[in-house]
């Protein structure tokens, strides 16, 4: 029992060193997070590392102790982009995922949209045709425990990275994971994020 409690203790400290290092040092990746954090515990074994859902209840308690107001503004103004944007692109029915939908945005945070399309050109030409500058990338989801290779556009909206990533709408009734032992990326359509605006 007394060794259960000891590994208990380590996770809940690893969790707190990762949620300062997201919130304070603007790293988004679980996973780089938490591998920072155990080196700075001088933490070897890895099978008491936190999960993803401790580290963002560990997150939401940092920003209410240290950057309560400031986390709040910061918030705001990151969903009034968010929702700018998914009006903006509308007609490739938008989803908002990530930090900034689940309330953890840092300081650097970005944007991350998901975009469900019968053809990614058609987003690419839609962002030509306003003149709008993007970098092309790909990222890997995974749909069960299949790899996924999706393609990316990232664009900005005054210093604001919006990382647009581009599905097919079978996509839509399949639950996505951003790692193989991750949970189902959470997503939100504009409704539900105007909602989420108001009450921020």
């Amino acid at each position: 029992m007394a060794k259960d409690t000891g590994r208990n203790d380590t996770r809940g400290r690893i969790a707190h060193l990762a949620a300062r290092l997201m919130a304070e040092d603007g790293i988004e990746d679980y996973a780089l997070a938490k591998r920072k954090a155990a080196r700075q515990a001088a933490m070897t074994d890895t099978r008491a590392l936190p999960t993803n859902e401790e580290i963002d209840a560990a997150l939401k308690a940092y920003h209410q102790i240290y950057h309560r107001e400031e986390h709040r503004d910061r918030l705001r103004v990151l969903r009034e982009k968010a929702v700018r944007a998914m009006r903006e692109l509308a007609q490739f029915n938008p989803y908002l995922t990530g930090s900034v939908l689940n309330g953890n945005a840092g300081k650097y945070a970005d944007i991350n949209l998901q975009l469900f399309a019968d053809n990614v050109k058609a987003v690419e030409l839609y962002l030509i045709e306003r003149r709008v500058p993007y970098k092309a990338a790909q990222s890997r989801l995974y749909s069960g425990e299949e790899p996924r290779t999706v393609p990316v556009f990232t664009v900005t909206d005054e210093g604001i990275e919006i990382e647009i990533t581009v599905l097919s709408p079978r996509e839509l009734r399949a639950p996505l994971k951003s790692s193989l032992e991750g949970k189902a990326i959470e997503r939100a359509k504009l409704q539900s994020v105007e909602q989420l605006l108001a009450e921020t």
